[in-house]
């Protein structure tokens, strides 16, 4: 067999991996958006269940606290039943239970049956970061392996993006928010077909022994993993910074349509449209911020400038000075700036991560947004019942500076390890 031969194999082979790998990502990246698009199927609901049934944006906005609360409690364990189990089965089970917890929803009588719903879902929600970074890493590339994470975050994004646009539709032309609910559950019926049809791209892997001595952190137990990290203060600023981060954005996701109707005036419809540019902005932002990412080691400054300046939106958003028509634009530009510093934050994390621990380190900094998460919505939801409407996206912008100072210690941390 001569060179050229040889060459042109090499690159039969290459194309087939690619493909292979950008099937791997597409899958990854729709199931993705559709575990994103869960996460606001319920806060697209709010001032339908508060007209159908009373309740207050605290009741709402705890329902939302117990689905999150769940999942931070899952989120942290669930890469090592990944690791034990598998990714495919996992993600199903992910799926399986929020397209159960929808169905609950859209038959909901009451507000127990709603807190139920909330359970099942946050038990789904719980699995997807560790499940969607383990089928990444084990069936994509080291060439195109990058692009797979960045592909990932966008398609969160997307799937925030059209959950109160769908949502709202559905509302609208059925005229009732369980169909909505309903086809909602549907369409998360859909992917999980979808990870049947699609197998064999996710089958689990056949490990080989390993030749090389493992890395100490994988040789430790549960409870000694655990010790360890929770004593790297590095990794305590990276919970906050992920907490805050979500605590500002929990204002956006869970109470934009009532923010914008009481502060500008603005329809139920615009509002949801808002929502889904926000969420359109931050996945520009995303795909930009990873070029960002890679022109600098201090990739902390590049999240401090980007959060700070979104934090800066926040409030002036709040203040209510923004002219009614380029409210929506504020929004936008404040969902950019958020997502900018997405990919940045993420290379910083890395820093930090000691070498055989970075599922339990994901798990555990990622459990943070989950806490975020859960606290937002009830301090926001009171905000709101006592008529503060200007409050949420003020704790945007603050829980935004934090982030920022949380960000340097992070990379302060790291400078003393010499990383």
């Amino acid at each position: 067999m001569n060179t050229q031969t040889v060459s042109a194999d090499t690159n039969i082979d290459e194309k087939k991996a690619a493909a292979r790998d950008w099937q791997v990502i597409s899958l990854v990246g729709v199931v993705h958006a559709g575990s994103h698009f869960f996460q606001l199927v319920l806060p697209s609901l709010y001032i339908s269940l508060n007209r159908e049934f009373g309740y207050s944006f605290v009741e709402l906005g705890l329902v939302t606290t117990v689905f999150f609360v769940v999942s931070m409690l899952g989120q942290a364990s669930s890469g090592f039943i990944v690791d034990k189990k598998g990714g495919r089965p996992v993600l199903r089970f992910g799926l399986a239970f929020m397209a159960l917890s929808a169905f609950l929803i859209a038959v909901a009588p009451g507000y127990p049956v709603l807190l139920l719903a909330a359970i099942i879902g946050g038990m789904g929600n719980a699995v997807f970061h560790p499940v969607d970074f383990s089928l990444l890493n084990q069936h994509v590339g080291p060439k195109r392996l990058g692009h797979a994470f960045s592909v990932h975050g966008v398609s969160g994004n997307l799937g925030w993006a059209f959950a109160p646009v769908f949502m709202t539709f559905m509302i609208v032309t059925t005229g009732s928010w369980r169909i909505a609910a309903a086809a909602a559950g549907v369409l998360l019926l859909l992917l999980l077909l979808l990870t049947y049809i699609k197998a064999g791209l996710i089958a689990p892997v056949k490990h080989t022994k390993q030749a090389t001595q493992p890395e100490p952190h994988q040789t430790m137990g549960f409870a000694e993993k655990l010790l360890l990290l929770l004593k790297n203060p590095a990794l305590w600023g990276a919970f906050i910074f992920f907490a805050c981060g979500a605590i500002a954005l929990s204002s956006v996701q869970n109470f934009t349509v009532p923010i914008m109707d009481a502060l500008y005036g603005t329809s139920k419809e615009v509002a949801s449209a808002a929502l889904s540019l926000y969420m359109v902005s931050a996945g520009v932002g995303l795909l930009i911020g990873g070029f960002l990412a890679g022109t600098t080691s201090h990739t902390e400054k590049i999240v401090g400038a980007a959060l700070f300046a979104s934090g800066l939106a926040y409030l002036l958003l709040a203040s209510g000075l923004v002219l009614s028509s380029f409210a929506v634009f504020g929004l936008c530009v404040a969902g950019f700036l958020f997502g900018l510093a997405g990919p940045s934050r993420d290379m910083l994390i890395r820093r930090v991560a000691p070498k055989g621990a970075m599922g339990s380190v994901y798990g555990l900094v990622y459990s943070g947004m989950d806490v975020g998460s859960a606290l937002g919505p009830v301090a926001y939801g009171a905000m709101l019942d006592y008529g503060q409407y200007s409050g949420p996206w003020i704790g945007a912008g603050l829980a935004s500076f934090v982030a920022v100072a949380a960000a340097f210690w992070v990379a302060y941390c790291a400078k003393l390890k010499g990383l």
